[in-house]
């Protein structure tokens, strides 16, 4: 009897880690696990984590004397330097920037989606299509890629499986989408829940425009790229300046261009 559940367990773990190297795998046990456990409302990881994530976050506010919620928000993401900074302000005119995170996994080259696999992180401006209070990285903002360019530029290239479920979340590692770290998603998380998702802008760039309004990607792998990166050019142009970027165009000659 004690022989036969040893292996039984060893099945089971064989089993269990097998599920684990798939992602396909990982997403049944996590399904398993959370209709185990039940599934959390925007409400209930609000209300576990609410108000520590405003804590850390209301002195970057406090600071650039912009209130809590703001009536906006814009997220900007710059591929290169693998940062998220939040914008935030009154209305889109009067955005002021707010801090910035590190992102710490971000998978792919510089360039934009194109298709199912390709490990590459979209790039073009995004709505939050929802909060996912149920991630398997602690919390998610679910983008609203593929959006309507891309449908477009996909049909005109021939182009069907595009991808999908492209989330800004928690943990540590990402394959397409952007892991920030369990706390700072609970920042993000929070911060959008309270402004609303419909004030909630996401632009993501290869580059930051401002201190390098030249760049052009070596290799274009369709002719509408140009098309992206004009539409990038102008919303990040149109973006206060952060400290970093001043000190950058001052010490290149650039600040009577501001």
């Amino acid at each position: 009897m004690r022989r036969h559940l040893t292996y039984t367990f060893v099945a089971i773990t064989i089993l269990f880690v097998a599920a684990l190297s798939t992602s396909s795998g990982r997403n049944l046990l996590w399904a398993a696990y959370t209709r185990i456990r039940g599934r959390y409302t925007v409400a209930e990881r609000i209300e576990q984590c609410g108000n520590a994530a405003r804590e850390r976050i209301m002195p970057y506010f406090d600071r650039t004397k912009v209130n809590y919620p703001p009536t906006t928000v814009t997220f900007l993401v710059i591929k290169e330097q693998r940062v998220l900074q939040v914008y935030a302000g009154s209305d889109r005119e009067s955005l002021q920037f707010i801090r910035e995170y590190p992102i710490q996994g971000l998978s792919g080259d510089l360039g934009p989606k194109l298709r199912e696999g390709d490990r590459q992180v979209p790039e073009g401006c995004y709505s939050i299509e929802s909060l996912n209070p149920n991630s398997r990285f602690h919390l998610g903002l679910r983008l609203n890629y593929p959006n309507s360019f891309d449908i477009e530029m996909g049909n005109n290239d021939g182009r069907t499986d595009l991808g999908s479920d492209i989330m800004i979340h928690g943990g540590a590692a990402s394959i397409g989408c952007l892991a920030m770290g369990d706390p700072v998603a609970e920042e993000l998380f929070v911060l959008i829940a309270d402004v609303g998702k419909e004030q909630a802008t996401v632009i993501m760039t290869p580059v930051d425009f401002r201190i390098q309004p030249n760049w052009r990607i070596p290799k274009p792998l369709s002719k509408w790229e140009p098309l992206i990166y004009s539409n990038l050019r102008s919303q990040v142009g149109a973006l206060p300046s952060t400290p970093a970027n001043r000190s950058h165009r001052v010490a290149v000659g650039h600040e009577a261009r501001e």
